[in-house]
C-alpha cells in the first residue's frame, strides 16, 4: 500500500537506536559498571516502550522507537557481559547458548500474541510488561566482580566478597583466608578505568576486534541478502508457503537450527575453527547463487534446454536456507568471540563494537526497502566479497575455548594466534611460543655479549682499553 514507508522508517528508528545505544552504553558500563547500566536501561524501556503505544503519528512514532532501542541495546549488552563474566571458562558457550534459546522461545511466541491481540497498541503494551519483572534484579544480582577486580576497585570488592561468604555461610577464616589480607594491601589505591579507545595504541587486540566487526557486520548484512532472495518479486512473500505464519516460523525454525548446530560445532572445532566453517558455508552459499543461477537463468531462455524457471527457483530457495543458516550463525559467534577475547576493563565497549557493526548490517534490509530493491544485486555482491576476506581474517584469529578470560589490555595482548591444527609430537612447529621466544633471545643476548667481549680482545690475548 501507500503507507508501506512508515513501516521500513519505523524499523529503520530502531535499529538505529539499538546502533547508538550499544556504542554509547556500552563505553559506559565500562566506567560505571553493568549492573547501573542494566537498571537505567530497565527502567527507561518501560517509559518509552509504553509511550510508543500512546503515539499519535509517525514521527512521535519513530521518535520513540529511538529511545526504545537505545534502551533494550543497553539491556542486551549489560546482560551479555554479566554472563560472559560470571560463568566458568567451559561453561561460556553453553549458558550463552541457552540464553539464545530463550530468546527464540519469545520470538516464536510473537506470532501467537499477535493474533490474540490483534491491536497493535496493546501488543507493544504486552510486549513492554514484562520488563517490570527485571526490576528486582538490582536486588538479586550484584556488580561483576571481575569487573571490580580489574578496574581496581577494592573496596567495593571487598564488601562483595563479605556479602557472599555471608549469604553462603562460609568460613571467612578458612576458605578465603589468604584473599583479605591481599584486598586490605590494595584498598589505598585509586580506582582505574579504561576507555575503549585505548585499543588503538595496541599491536593485536585492535585487529581482532575490527575482524570480528567485519566477521559480524557481513553474517548479519547478508543474511538480509539471503531472506531477500526467497522472496516472490511479485507478491512480496516467501516463495515457500505463501502464508505469513508459515513463512515467519520457517525464518525462525532456520535460526533455532543453526544455534543448534552451532553446539557440536564450536564444541568440536573452537571458536575460531567452527566461525571459519560457517563464513565458508556462507560464501558458496552466496557465490553459487549469484553465479550458478544466473547461468541456469541463461539455459532456461532456450527451450531446447529442458529446464524452467522452476529450477531456478528452487536452486535459489535451497542456497538462501544453507546462507541464512550459516549467516546466522556466523553473526552469533563473531558477538560471543569479541565477548571472549576483549579485556575486562573494556569488554563493554568492545562488546558495543561488534554488536553496532551487527546493527549496520541489520541496517541494510530497511534502507533496501525504502529505496525498493533498487541495487539489490549489487548489494549482494559486496558482502559477498566480504564473506572471502572474512575467511582469511578469520585464520588471524586467536582460540579461546577453555581459556581464561583476559582482565586488562596487556592481557588481551596476549592472546596470539595459534595454528589450527596442533604439530604432532616430535614435530618442529613454526611458530614458537611464547616461553621459547624468551629463551631464543636470551641466546641471542649471550652470544652477543660473548661477541662483544672478544672484539675487546687482542692478537696476544690482552684486553684493549
Amino acid at each position: 500500500c501507500g503507507s508501506a514507508w512508515k513501516v521500513h522508517i519505523a524499523k529503520f528508528s530502531l535499529v538505529v537506536g539499538l546502533i547508538v545505544g550499544y556504542l554509547v552504553l556500552g563505553c559506559i558500563a565500562d566506567w560505571v559498571g553493568r549492573r547501573l547500566v542494566l537498571l537505567f536501561s530497565i527502567v527507561f524501556i518501560l517509559i518509552f516502550g509504553l509511550s510508543v503505544a500512546l503515539s499519535v503519528n509517525v514521527t512521535m512514532f519513530s521518535t520513540l522507537r529511538f529511545f526504545e532501542g537505545f534502551c533494550l541495546a543497553g539491556i542486551i549488552l549489560s546482560l551479555y557481559a554479566l554472563r560472559i563474566e560470571l560463568c566458568p571458562p567451559g561453561s561460556r558457550f553453553m549458558i550463552t547458548m541457552v540464553a539464545s534459546f530463550i530468546a527464540m522461545a519469545g520470538q516464536f511466541l510473537m506470532p501467537g500474541l499477535a493474533a490474540l491481540c490483534k491491536d497493535w497498541q496493546v501488543l507493544q503494551a504486552i510486549i513492554i510488561c514484562p520488563f517490570i519483572l527485571m526490576l528486582p534484579y538490582w536486588c538479586i544480582f550484584p556488580e561483576s566482580l571481575r569487573w571490580l577486580m580489574a578496574t581496581q576497585q577494592f573496596e567495593a570488592s571487598k564488601k562483595l566478597i563479605l556479602h557472599v561468604v555471608y549469604k553462603n555461610r562460609m568460613n571467612t577464616e578458612g576458605d578465603i583466608k589468604g584473599l583479605m589480607p591481599e584486598l586490605e594491601k590494595e584498598l589505598a589505591r585509586r580506582p582505574k578505568k579504561v576507555c575503549i579507545v585505548k585499543v588503538v595504541g595496541t599491536r593485536n587486540l585492535w585487529k581482532n576486534i575490527v575482524v570480528l566487526c567485519v566477521n559480524s557486520l557481513t553474517g548479519f548484512g547478508i543474511h538480509h541478502c539471503f531472506a531477500r532472495s526467497m522472496m516472490d518479486p511479485e507478491m512480496k512473500t516467501m516463495t515457500i508457503l505463501h502464508n505469513f505464519y508459515a513463512d515467519y516460523y520457517t525464518m525462525a525454525g532456520i535460526a533455532l537450527a543453526s544455534c543448534l548446530a552451532m553446539c557440536p560445532v564450536v564444541g568440536f572445532l573452537g571458536r575460531r575453527g567452527g566461525l571459519l566453517l560457517f563464513m565458508i558455508l556462507t560464501a558458496l552459499a552466496s557465490l553459487l547463487q549469484l553465479g550458478l543461477l544466473n547461468l541456469i537463468g541463461k539455459y532456461s531462455q532456450n527451450p531446447e534446454s529442458g529446464m524452467s524457471d522452476s529450477v531456478k527457483d528452487k536452486f535459489s530457495t535451497a542456497f538462501s536456507i544453507v546462507g541464512m543458516f550459516a549467516s546466522h550463525a556466523v553473526g552469533s559467534l563473531s558477538v560471543f568471540f569479541c565477548a571472549e577475547i576483549t579485556p575486562t576493563v573494556i569488554r563493554g565497549g568492545g562488546l558495543g563494537l561488534v554488536l553496532a557493526s551487527a546493527g549496520f548490517g541489520m541496517l541494510t534490509a530497511p534502507i533496501m526497502e525504502l529505496h525498493n530493491q533498487k541495487g539489490y544485486f549489487l548489494h549482494h555482491v559486496i558482502f559477498a566479497c566480504c564473506t572471502l576476506i572474512c575467511i582469511i581474517c578469520i585464520l588471524l584469529l586467536p582460540e579461546s575455548r577453555n581459556q581464561n578470560l583476559p582482565e586488562n589490555i596487556p592481557d588481551g595482548e596476549n592472546y596470539t594466534r595459534q595454528p589450527l591444527l596442533s604439530h604432532k609430537k616430535g614435530e618442529q612447529p613454526l611458530l614458537l611460543t611464547s616461553s621459547e621466544l624468551k629463551d631464543y633471545s636470551g641466546l641471542h643476548d649471550s652470544a652477543a655479549m660473548s661477541d662483544g667481549a672478544l672484539e675487546n680482545v687482542t692478537a696476544n690475548g690482552m684486553k684493549s682499553a
